[in-house]
Formats: structure tokens, C-alpha cells, sequence
């Protein structure tokens, strides 16, 4: 097509213009020819005219009365068809019918008047009025349907629609998955699709703020279908008994689907008649110091939050030493028969003369005591109580006989894995007690990592509600490695903050960049900027509209924008989720990326829990009971320095060792 040059236009215009007016001179040559005897009257007729109009009527166009009024009218047409009007963005086609409309009806209908019973000149002047008014109607109309713009930009406001991307519509399973059904919208369409997390050994993260859903559309699923396909399982509880009654109802419905059929366990420090006891010092699974170590830091980094954002100092680090010290001490001494936590905290607190004494009998240890027996011998006694204080003192928020009580036990080991003897295990926090609980609970999950990732074991799921509560060290190394041993971790976090407040920034992102799956319901921030640009950019239309006096152009182009934005995330309902799953390379998945409702069947749902049969007494306890372990871990503590003592002061080789001072 040539290009339209000024000289065009102005040529075009011009015909359009001789158009118009041939038109309206048709119309009044109708009128002259049907009101004749009017022109006649007013003194407007000539010769000249009369033998024009004699010559026209040879032509047959008065033959019929209409037939000149709708040559005028096509002429009328023809001139409109090539009209630009300015565009206007409030102008609807609406307007422009109405005024064709009601124009055509007068210029037809204004026939009637000519049947009026009324002097002669008025009935010619009332026609020829009403259809110059109907013929200007319709010249209007005809040019407001010019001005619009029929192109309109779209009305979609949150560019919804724009933002919807395909996702995974096929169920993917396997052995391990975790299959979370869904509802999708493609370009305004409600469609059915699946998250499939069929790789639950790279990790899961499900984000949330409190009340998006977590536990309820997904962490549920993952304990129900992984029991169902025989996992071995570690719940961490932290409002018990919410999760823990969903895995003891489950279990008790799925016992076939193990080789070997799990117990079930359940740790909470609330109400001792429905909890087992474990020892999370056990010594047989104490292998070296190291263990002693991380133990250690463990539980003095959950009682102790920011020391965890403060490794390596001198006095984060003494009272490690100090208690790793104690723990080793206890693990070597009579096999190990006093090797537990409430054992620990009694000992720590026992006078220097003598807790020195002790300790120095075992030569592990003489290393990791020298720098306390010194500044104790040296008297730079502020330094000292600055190093052991801060552990004393923390430990002795743990002495409570109903801790005591279930910390002393030994009714399971924490090899949940264990091909021989699988088990559940469910450990419930308490909100109101998050502090001291959590540091306790802190160190049974220590432990159990530590025996779970191990080569050779069973599949199993680890699930940890509110994940911040509690201080798990090497978190990150555990996701790393433990893939090739079949150990699938789920953390339930509100937010990235949180997690940055509880583990420091640093380990908080290294645990946010390498899980493989996330599932996030709402959240803000931090965390709604990190997930929108993990799920990344797609294509978007985009359109721009100009309007100038002479002429509209629309551009439509597209952009990559973001999938899902931040505001997106923000503003999710509960139940709504976003989020990435990881694929394996037997499994490959182009569609990784959802931004979905997941659908819970909620009749079916709360039918069952309404059935849900609550978890049993375990033991009859009194209250006596539990306080008579407690004066009789007192009392072997007691023992134990006593007995050190004479046996060193009876020994003439080892009397020196015997420190006295005071």
C-alpha cells in the first residue's frame, strides 16, 4: 500500500465535499419539483430553473416520490464513508444509532404531512423543515460513528487475566510425592491442575502469614499421604495436639502400607499421662565429642536466641565448652548410666571446688576445662562466672520435674528410620512455653537428624510446624545432603523475617535458596519480592491508546513482566497459593510454577476430624511419681561427686587432681 500523502487526503476531501453537496442538491431539487406551487407563490421560480427541472423529470427521477430522497441519501452515505471525524474516548456507538435512527424516521416519515388538510404553504414549509432536520440527523450520526474509537483499551483493572500463565494439569506420582489437587484461571477460564511435589527429598518450604492455610491445605497432606506411602515420620507440633492427632489417626488407618509396621510416640511436657519419656543424650548414640559439642550449642543456642547471631565469640563459645564438658563427662562416666540432660543441668550447678574435681578425672575433656580450672586456681573469678554463669543460668530455666521427667526416660531411641523398628514421632510445643520448651525440643531434633541422615535407612518425612520455634543447627547441610538419603524436610514459616530474626540473615537466605519446592500462601515484604522472582517474568500484552485532533492510534506490543507480583502474593485469600516444585531427571516438568487455589474437600474433611479418635493415655502418672525422679536425679548427682571425691582422696596418685579452695 502507498503511503497516504497530504495531496491524497486533500483530493479524497474534496470528492467527499462534491459528494455531500450533490446530495443535498438532490434533495432540493425534490423539494422544488413536490413543492412547486409553494416556490410559485413565494416568487422564487424562473425559466431557467423550470426547463432544468423539465429536463431532469425526463430522467425518471420523480417517477416516485422517494426515489429522489434516497438518491440524496446514498449520496449522503458515500460522503460519510470516507469522513474522520476528531476520535473521542466517552463517544458510544449507542449515540450515533439513536441520532440514524430518529434522522432516517423523520426523513421518511415527514411523508405524511403531505396528506395535511392545511393551506398549502404551511404543509410544504413543515415538510420541507422536518426532512432537512432528519437529513442533518443523520449526517450527524453518521459523523459521531466516526468519532469512535472501536478499539477500546481493556477494562481490567488488576490485569488478572494478563498475569495467568498455563500450569501443570497432568497428576505426576510417585513413591514419594505429595499431590496437592488445584484450581487455576487461564485467561478468565477456570481450569483443574496439580501441584506435584515429586521430589519431597530437596526440600518444601510452606509459607504463610497466620491464618493463610499452611497446615490446613498443605502440611496435612503431607503427613496423610506420606503415611499412607509408608514414611517414617517426625512431626514437629508447635500448637500440639493439632498435627499430632492428624498422624495418630492416620496411622491407625494405614498400618498395612508398611513392611514393618511403625509405633508411634508422642513427646509433650504439658500432660505427662499421654507422653513417652526419651533421653536425647542417650549415650550409645553419643559416638564421639563432637556429639557432646553440637548438643551443647544446641540447646544453649535455643535457650539463648541471639547468641546464635554472635558464633565464635569468646563468651558464646565458653559456656558451649563448659557444657559440652559436663555432657562428655557424664557419657563416659559408669557407661553412661547418668547421661541425661536433667543430669547435666544438676551437675553444672554443683560448687566449683568440686565440679572442677570431677571433671578433671576424665582426660577427653581436660582440654576443653583448663581455661575454667585456671581462671578459677588464678581467681579471676568475674572472668569465670562471665563464661559459666551465662550457661548456669540459662540451664537452670530447664529444671522442672516435669521436664526432668520425660527428658530422664528411655521408652524409644530417635532412629525413627530404622528398617527393624520404624517409628512416628510427634513433639509438641506449647505457644506459652516456646522459650524453654523449644530449646529442649530444640535438642531432641538435633539428635534425631543426626541419627535419620544416615545411608541405608528408610524413607522418611521430617515436619516442622512453625519452623523459627525452634534452633536446628546445620539446617541448610541437612536439605543439602540428606536427598540421597531419602529424608524429605518440610518447614512451615510465616515469613522470611521471622526466619531471619531467629536464625540471623545469612543462614535464613542459604535455607531460603536451597529449597527445592515452595508452597506460599500470603505474605509481604521480603519474602513476596524473593518468591515473584523466582517464578519469574512472562509474556504480557500490553496497550497503549493516543487520540491527536486528527487521529487515534492504538499500540499493542508485548513485555515480559512478572508472573505473579509481589502485590499478588501480598493479597493472596487463604487457600490461594503460589509457588515453585522441583523435578527429577527421570520426571522432567516445563510447567514448575503455580499460582492456584488448592481445593480441600471441606465436608469430607471436617467429617473426619469430627471421627478422630483422640490420642491415647499412655501411662497413669502422679505427681508424686514425677517429683520423686526429680529429688532422685538430685541425689545422683549428689552420688556422683561424692563418690569422685573419696575415690581421689583415697588414692594417693590421684590426690592432687582434689581441688581446694576456700
Amino acid at each position: 500500500m502507498g503511503m497516504q500523502t497530504g495531496e491524497n487526503e486533500q483530493g479524497l476531501r474534496k470528492i467527499l465535499d462534491m459528494t455531500r453537496l450533490m446530495g443535498v442538491g438532490v434533495l432540493g431539487l425534490h423539494f422544488y419539483y413536490y413543492c412547486y406551487a409553494t416556490f410559485k407563490d413565494w416568487g422564487l421560480v424562473w425559466d431557467l430553473t423550470d426547463s432544468v427541472l423539465r429536463n431532469i423529470s425526463g430522467t425518471g427521477l420523480f417517477l416516485d416520490f422517494h426515489a429522489s430522497k434516497l438518491i440524496a441519501l446514498a449520496m449522503l452515505g458515500i460522503s460519510l464513508l470516507g469522513i474522520k471525524g476528531r476520535k473521542s474516548e466517552n463517544l458510544s456507538s449507542k449515540t450515533a444509532f439513536v441520532y440514524g435512527v430518529l434522522g432516517l424516521g423523520i426523513y421518511f416519515g415527514s411523508y405524511a404531512i403531505m396528506s395535511w388538510q392545511a393551506p398549502l404553504e404551511w404543509v410544504s414549509t413543515a415538510y420541507m423543515s422536518l426532512t432537512s432536520v432528519g437529513f442533518l440527523c443523520i449526517l450527524s450520526g453518521g459523523t459521531k460513528l466516526s468519532r469512535i474509537i472501536h478499539d477500546k483499551l481493556s477494562s481490567d483493572i488488576f490485569n488478572t487475566e494478563n498475569e495467568t500463565f498455563p500450569q501443570e494439569e497432568r497428576l505426576i506420582e510417585n513413591e514419594f510425592s505429595v499431590n496437592l489437587p488445584a484450581k487455576y484461571n487461564l485467561k478468565g477460564r477456570l481450569r483443574n491442575s496439580w501441584i506435584n511435589i515429586i521430589n519431597p527429598f530437596r526440600g518444601l518450604m510452606v509459607l504463610g502469614t497466620p491464618g493463610s492455610g499452611k497446615s490446613y491445605f498443605v502440611i496435612r497432606h503431607v503427613i496423610t499421604q506420606h503415611i499412607k506411602k509408608g514414611f517414617s515420620m517426625f512431626v514437629y507440633d508447635f500448637k500440639f495436639d493439632d498435627l499430632s492427632s492428624i498422624v495418630y489417626n492416620t496411622w491407625l488407618k494405614n498400618k498395612a502400607s508398611y513392611k514393618v509396621v511403625p509405633e508411634l510416640y508422642v513427646i509433650n511436657f504439658d500432660d505427662l499421662t499421654r507422653s513417652h519419656r526419651c533421653n536425647p543424650l542417650a549415650p550409645e548414640t553419643m559416638l564421639d565429642i563432637t556429639d557432646a559439642a553440637e548438643s551443647a550449642r544446641t540447646i544453649l543456642m535455643g535457650l539463648n536466641r541471639e547468641w546464635i547471631k554472635k558464633q565464635g565469640d569468646f563468651f558464646v563459645e565458653s559456656p558451649i565448652n563448659f557444657l559440652t564438658a559436663i555432657i562428655w563427662f557424664l557419657s563416659k562416666y559408669n557407661d553412661g548410666e547418668f547421661c541425661t540432660l536433667p543430669h547435666v543441668i544438676e551437675l553444672m550447678q554443683a560448687d566449683y571446688d568440686e565440679l572442677f574435681t570431677v571433671l578433671r578425672t576424665e582426660k577427653d575433656i581436660d582440654v576443653l576445662i583448663n581455661p575454667f580450672v585456671n581462671a578459677y586456681l588464678n581467681d579471676v573469678m568475674e572472668q569465670l562466672e562471665g563464661q559459666i554463669a551465662s550457661a548456669k543460668i540459662s540451664m537452670a530455666r530447664l529444671s522442672s520435674a516435669q521436664l526432668y521427667y520425660v527428658l530422664s526416660g528411655n521408652d524409644f531411641t530417635l532412629d525413627i528410620n530404622n528398617p527393624k523398628e520404624p517409628k512416628l514421632v510427634c513433639m509438641g510445643n506449647n505457644p506459652q512455653k516456646i522459650q524453654i520448651y523449644g530449646a529442649v525440643l530444640s535438642l531432641y531434633v538435633n539428635r534425631l537428624v543426626k541419627l535419620v541422615n544416615q545411608k541405608g535407612k528408610l524413607k522418611s518425612s521430617l515436619i516442622f510446624d512453625e519452623f523459627p520455634t525452634i534452633y536446628l543447627n546445620g539446617m541448610d547441610s541437612l536439605i543439602a545432603t540428606a536427598r540421597s538419603n531419602k529424608v524429605a524436610t518440610t518447614l512451615g514459616i510465616q515469613d522470611l523475617s521471622q526466619l531471619r530474626k531467629d536464625y540471623g540473615r545469612e543462614l535464613a537466605d542459604v535455607i531460603m535458596g536451597i529449597v527445592g519446592n515452595i508452597v506460599s500462601g500470603q505474605v509481604t515484604g521480603d519474602s513476596a519480592k524473593q518468591l515473584s522472582d523466582r517464578i519469574g517474568k512472562i509474556m504480557q500484552d500490553r496497550q497503549s491508546l493516543s487520540i491527536n485532533s486528527a487521529d487515534t492510534s492504538i499500540s499493542k506490543s508485548k513485555q515480559l513482566e512478572s508472573a505473579v507480583p509481589p502485590s499478588t502474593i501480598s493479597s493472596l485469600s487463604s487457600g490461594g497459593f503460589v509457588g515453585m516444585v522441583a523435578d527429577n531427571p527421570d520426571c522432567k516438568m516445563t510447567l514448575k510454577a503455580f499460582h492456584s487455589e488448592i481445593i480441600n474437600d471441606h465436608n469430607a474433611l471436617k467429617k473426619e476430624q469430627d471421627n478422630y479418635v483422640p490420642i491415647p493415655e499412655i501411662r497413669k502418672i502422679s505427681s508424686t511419681i514425677v517429683q520423686r525422679n526429680y529429688l532422685q536425679i538430685k541425689q545422683d548427682v549428689q552420688d556422683i561427686i561424692l563418690s569422685e571425691m573419696s575415690r581421689l582422696l583415697n588414692d594417693p596418685g590421684q590426690r592432687h587432681l582434689v581441688i581446694r579452695k576456700g
